[in-house]
């Protein structure tokens, strides 16, 4: 959702839009305000940022001076940060904190001197109801507004801007997170219609929460298999939280005449969700391509706008994913290079290739660093891919 608010008195446009992602409780996000100033600048020099601050309990911290460490990330949610700033504001009788991003105790960097152009950014809030710097909240949402209004006053002449742009077509309000049966959280994002998990299942139970997914870690045992399992990649769990599990088709089996001998007719995804058919994969690849997520701003070479911006092998060819990384995830998807382990039981292609099943009977789709597209494919049901799972 984004509101216009115009003020000739100022001699500005503000541009309000609701957050990527809905944070925890103890810190509810209501909006940012980007603010471009008149034509003297060539850049926006404050962001105008609002929050409702709760403390543990979850009641209102009101009328009360409270700490604040802010940080603007460049390329992901855990990238480099190119601008940190502290402030003490005062929040309202509603627990409402109001402030200027740009106005505080500059740690490091200078607002003025980050190069908005040379890829996406996040915004890291860190806060201590206390009034301390004893920060005990911290939320990361990326930036939507600024490549907007950056791009309203370059009158489109940035590549970069373009396809940045595309970021505010998708209305992530009805993101958040979800949690699965074994308490692992997941970050979701909007995309067109559909809600998406934007990070890999790691769930080692299907979602009646007694019934486990075997992990087969012995080629052998794995490649006889025709009921559902999982494994970590190279059977080492330290994956577990970067890639998620990699499971057989079986697993994700959805089909009236076979998922009761496949998992007795579970669902490896939490309540609510289930694993998308490929028929949705292609309402999501379809949405992307007709609305402009193509490298450049057209076409159907996607694969860029749902890869993730880091962990991909480099390529040197423009547009492919592997490709300016920094530039990657325009859809919020997130996808990394998972790699997969094959019916035969052996692993392969982590850091090269991402792999992600779908209900439909062995049907998947897959990405590869050194290409632009997102590709459909079926296969043998006893490879492992990564599962994303959708909001029903």
């Amino acid at each position: 959702m984004i509101q216009r608010n115009y003020n000739s008195k100022k001699k500005f446009s503000s541009f309000c839009l609701l957050p990527s992602r809905w944070l925890p409780i103890a810190f509810c996000y209501l909006l940012f305000t980007f603010c471009i100033l008149p034509d003297a600048y060539s850049q926006p020099q404050k962001m105008s940022y609002q929050a409702v601050i709760r403390n543990a309990s979850n009641a209102l911290v009101v009328s009360t001076q409270i700490g604040m460490q802010i940080s603007i990330l460049q390329g992901s949610a855990t990238g480099t940060a190119v601008y940190v700033e502290t402030q003490t504001p005062t929040t309202n009788a509603n627990g409402l904190a109001s402030l200027e991003i740009g106005s505080g105790s500059v740690v490091t960097g200078t607002i003025a001197g980050i190069d908005w152009s040379t890829g996406i950014y996040f915004i890291k809030t860190e806060t201590d109801p206390a009034g301390s710097t004893s920060y005990t909240i911290t939320s990361t949402s990326q930036l939507l507004s600024v490549p907007y209004a950056l791009y309203a006053k370059n009158a489109g002449t940035s590549d970069v801007l373009q396809k940045q742009i595309n970021m505010l077509k998708i209305s992530t309000a009805a993101g958040g997170t979800i949690t699965d049966v074994e308490n692992n959280v997941y970050n979701t994002v909007k995309i067109g219609t559909q809600v998406w998990m934007s990070e890999n299942l790691k769930t080692t139970k299907y979602n009646d929460g007694t019934t486990a997914i075997p992990n087969i870690t012995d080629n052998t045992a794995w490649a006889a298999l025709t009921t559902g399992a999982y494994s970590w990649y190279n059977n080492d769990v330290t994956n577990k939280n970067s890639y998620g599990a990699l499971y057989n088709w079986y697993a994700v089996d959805n089909n009236a005449a076979t998922k009761a001998a496949s998992n007795g007719g579970k669902n490896v995804c939490p309540t609510g969700w289930h694993v998308p058919t490929d028929a949705e994969w292609t309402t999501l690849t379809t949405y992307l391509t007709n609305s402009g997520y193509g490298y450049g701003g057209s076409g159907s070479n996607i694969g860029k706008s749902i890869a993730a911006t880091s962990g991909w092998t480099a390529s040197e060819t423009a547009g492919t994913i592997g490709n300016d990384q920094a530039s990657n995830n325009s859809s919020g998807f997130a996808g990394f290079p998972d790699g997969s382990r094959n019916y035969t039981g052996t692993y392969s292609s982590i850091g090269t290739s991402g792999f992600w099943w779908s209900s439909t009977e062995a049907y998947y789709r897959a990405m590869t660093f050194r290409y632009s597209n997102v590709s459909s494919y079926s296969t043998s049901k006893g490879y492992g891919f990564s599962v994303r799972c959708l909001r029903d």
